[in-house]
């Protein structure tokens, strides 16, 4: 870009108006802060769902898992057994195989478990708010029938 062109395109932006910072953004979400609700929102059957869905893929992720593990070591034993070099590689793989089964397990596991625990926390939470707004509305109600 040349000296003039840089000097054209200030004159430009001047005469357009405000030179302040403007940001891009999104629209503002009807259902965030400014459209009364807060920004999180956790639906119980949601938070189950996952819950169940970490529970189930745990439990199909033992069996299958422990079935890939079987038959690879049966056929490291058999190819070690023929003097194949290639068994010990098999068995070497078998291992970390079981090792990575098992952070995947123990992964859906605290997902499971974490889910569980939410659902309950949060159910706690609504009691204890449903019960401070209705404390305030009846302290209220006593306010409004003493100025009569």
């Amino acid at each position: 870009m040349s000296w003039d062109e840089w000097e054209q395109l200030k004159k430009e932006s001047a005469g357009r108006g405000s030179t302040a910072m403007r940001l891009n953004q999104l629209p503002a979400d009807p259902g965030g802060p400014s459209g009364g609700q807060g920004d999180l929102r956790v639906d119980q059957k949601d938070l189950a769902a996952v819950g169940d869905s970490a529970f189930r893929l745990r439990q199909d992720l033992s069996r299958f898992g422990d079935h890939a593990r079987v038959a690879s070591m049966a056929a490291a034993s058999g190819l070690t057994t023929q003097g194949f070099a290639l068994g010990k590689a098999l068995d070497h793989v078998a291992g970390h195989w079981v090792d990575q089964v098992q952070s995947l397990l123990d992964a859906c596991a605290h997902i499971s478990n974490h889910l569980d625990y939410t659902k309950g926390a949060h159910a706690g939470d609504e009691f204890h708010i449903y019960g401070t707004v209705s404390s305030i509305a009846d302290l209220d109600k006593g306010f409004d029938e003493g100025a009569h």
